[in-house]
């Protein structure tokens, strides 16, 4: 490896929304840096579904398989 051409790599604290924090290694800030997350894993929609539900009743998945449901079945 070429010397001088890589960040410091050094100990910060993450504090997540709820209060929670750990401590990791990062490029971020400098060393005991606090990075105050204000969307992560535990609240965002991406990872947790957000207020969605997959119950359908009638709705979307039911008329494509009505209309779909035969295709690729096989037939006795």
């Amino acid at each position: 490896m070429k010397a001088d051409i890589h960040p410091d790599y050094h100990t910060i604290k993450i504090v997540m929304t709820d209060g929670t924090e750990y401590t990791t290694r990062s490029t971020y800030g400098k060393e005991g840096d606090v990075l105050q997350l204000d969307i992560d894993p535990k609240v965002h929609p991406a990872w947790t579904g957000g207020s969605q539900q997959l119950m359908d009743r009638g709705g979307r998945l039911s008329r494509f398989n009505q209309k779909f449901g035969g295709i690729g079945a096989l037939k006795k």
